[in-house]
């Protein structure tokens, strides 16, 4: 299991909105739903759009700015098709810190 990486500053993302942060070589999206964070891959498996730059709703679902596709935010679920699914990952607030943990997607498979 991998370290939590410091993404930004609490305050940084605005309420209802998300950001895009690069951890290593991956881009993740943070959103901040009412104060508390939640973080997805940021590309959009359909045509690689970034979900961090999308629009968040009010039922925690992002949707993509190109074509629509909507993910839930809380695990990454395609709203449209729920067998479908892109990677979500823990964050936690430490201080004034948004930090993010990217799990080993092969590993978490094998250990379930």
């Amino acid at each position: 299991m991998s370290e939590y990486v410091t993404v930004a500053k609490v305050g940084a993302i605005p309420a209802g909105q998300g950001g895009t942060f690069a951890i290593g070589d991956k881009l993740v999206a943070v959103f901040n739903r009412d104060g508390s964070y939640y973080a997805i891959d940021d590309l959009c498996p359909h045509m690689g759009a970034s979900l961090g730059a999308g629009q968040l709703d009010e039922e925690g679902a992002v949707t993509c700015p190109w074509h629509a596709w909507r993910f839930d935010i809380c695990d990454g679920t395609w709203r449209d098709n729920p067998r479908l699914k892109i990677p979500s990952y823990p964050v936690r607030v430490k201080g004034e810190e948004i930090q993010v943990q990217l799990i080993d997607q092969n590993s978490q498979s094998a250990e379930q």
